[in-house]
């Protein structure tokens, strides 16, 4: 169950699709809906704790023994869990807590962490790709992939570019919906008035998936994030990643990774993409980083966990 619209390219919907198709391959009937349907329902799987909480109270009323596995996300631990008394209480009704990045786990009451559980977020790649070594290319292409909205800061990137030196190279592909109108102005303002910048709006999830690949790096630039899986993305085809520094990057591409910026710098940014862009040392260890993370994030990996989860509850 989440709260994203059928058709919706957000996170959520993809974490419920994903996990549908593993549990349908482990032999489980699975619904994706936006709310409980009221049905006789075995299992409930909730994506985010606020706007899932009257589904979960609903259900534990009709069922009270049957489990609830609540899939906690950024903004229930990082944004409304300060201001909706409702993340809590849901949290109280799960049976299980499942959260996307190491890091989440220190967002979650100490008191209900036994219940947590961290699963990363995989990544299949079935297209054909075009992946390449950056670092001998004549452009340096930096790809940032998300609806344009205020928590994902969508323009320090933008402000970067004027900071650049004049040699640099980079330029920037931006991808993503404008989720209000005065996104969308900036937006094609930007468009066309820096020559470094496209916006190129929402794409499917294959075009995305091929801009990235054919990126030098990529940015993500958000000021909360549960734990995106366009950087799942990223470290599956090789992507070097400069990101800023929330619990939401720290916990999917690792504490001692050497390409975060504080949050809104975009002096620090621009700094980190020149010293990529330039420094074939820095960028081969961000390389190497990227390769290091790809074992947390196979599909045989987290549909392992998902049948470990699924059947200690049922």
């Amino acid at each position: 169950m989440t709260p994203a619209p059928l058709g919706s390219l957000h996170g959520n919907r993809m974490t419920a699709l994903r996990w549908q198709g593993f549990l349908e391959e482990l032999g489980y009937p699975v619904a994706v809906t936006e709310s409980w349907s009221r049905g006789d329902t075995g299992l409930l799987i909730a994506l985010h704790a606020y706007r899932s909480h009257h589904s979960i109270v609903e259900f534990k009323k009709k069922y009270p023994d049957r489990p609830v596995v609540l899939i906690l996300t950024g903004t229930d631990l990082y944004r409304d869990i300060a201001n909706h008394n409702e993340v809590t209480q849901s949290m109280e009704m799960a049976d299980q807590l499942v959260v996307l990045q190491s890091a989440a786990v220190d967002s979650i009451p100490a008191r209900l962490r036994y219940k947590a559980q961290v699963i990363y977020q995989s990544v299949e790649i079935d297209i054909d790709i075009d992946n390449r070594d950056s670092t001998t290319k004549d452009d340096f292409v930096v790809s940032i992939i998300g609806h344009l909205r205020e928590e994902k800061d969508p323009f320090c990137v933008v402000r970067s570019l004027l900071l650049l030196p004049a040699d640099s190279k980079i330029t920037v592909t931006h991808l993503g919906q404008a989720m209000n109108s005065q996104m969308k102005d900036l937006a094609d303002n930007f468009n066309a008035t820096i020559d470094r910048y496209q916006w190129l709006g929402e794409v499917s999830h294959a075009d995305a998936l091929r801009v990235l690949s054919q990126s030098s790096l990529m940015v993500i630039s958000s000021r909360m994030e549960g734990g995106a899986h366009v950087v799942s993305e990223a470290i599956a085809l090789g992507i070097p990643v400069i990101a800023s520094d929330i619990p939401g990057n720290r916990g999917l591409l690792g504490e001692d990774y050497p390409a975060y910026y504080p949050v809104g710098d975009e002096a620090a940014l621009a700094t980190l993409l020149y010293r990529a862009e330039n420094t074939p040392t820095f960028y081969a260890s961000l390389q190497k980083h990227i390769e290091f993370r790809r074992e947390l994030i196979t599909p045989a990996r987290e549909k392992r966990s998902i049948q470990e989860l699924v059947s200690a509850l049922i």
